[in-house]
């Protein structure tokens, strides 16, 4: 737990950021009936009966000093997925010399995945560029990531949606991610760390 919190210690750097990272499963439902549209002293209404269709991920990113987020959704949540997503992240911060990245310990997030998914010349590369930071196994609230996707899911995600190409548009989560990114909302870690010093 110590070495996360003083991973979130350092200050801000543009050549050595440090990323938060996390996932999660988005179960898909779509409606059965269609919706009654609210009208003038009556509310929206809907059938409580729903079709559950398959699942899709949810890859987030945020880097808590600046407020910055990347979203990712995909069908599955496998080792090929996790190391794309990764791959965008590096991409992000293509400027950077090492992205450290704070995450919790799946099996997927390994070195292996990254030989897996990519030749080995590409794979090495692309893992020099992280150093990977694992939150322990009962504390993975110490990820801010995790945060954002609980607000992500809250105020975007908090309906039935029952395709997994309305979700994976631009649309469904760009506009939150844009807003957030926009506002800069910030998780004020550097005062929780003051407090616990």
């Amino acid at each position: 737990m110590e070495m996360v919190l003083d991973v979130y210690k350092r200050s801000y750097s543009e050549l050595f950021p440090v990323v938060c990272m996390d996932e999660s499963p988005k179960q898909l439902i779509s409606e059965t009936r269609n919706k009654i549209q609210a009208s003038a002293g009556k509310p929206e209404k809907y059938d409580y009966e729903y079709r559950r269709k398959c699942s899709c991920n949810i890859f987030m990113a945020c880097e808590p000093l600046t407020g910055e987020r990347i979203v990712q959704i995909t069908k599955r949540k496998t080792k090929k997925d996790w190391v794309q997503f990764i791959e965008k992240i590096a991409t992000k911060y293509n400027s950077a010399k090492r992205i450290t990245l704070i995450m919790d310990n799946y099996n997927t997030h390994t070195p292996g995945s990254f030989y897996e998914a990519f030749h080995p010349e590409k794979a090495k590369q692309l893992l020099d560029r992280f150093e990977l930071v694992f939150t322990p196994k009962h504390g993975s609230w110490l990820n801010m990531a995790e945060i954002e996707l609980n607000v992500l899911n809250k105020q975007c995600l908090n309906r039935r949606i029952g395709d997994i190409q309305v979700s994976l548009t631009k649309s469904e989560h760009g506009n939150h991610i844009e807003m957030r990114n926009t506002a800069e909302s910030i998780g004020n870690l550097l005062h929780l760390m003051q407090e616990l010093n």
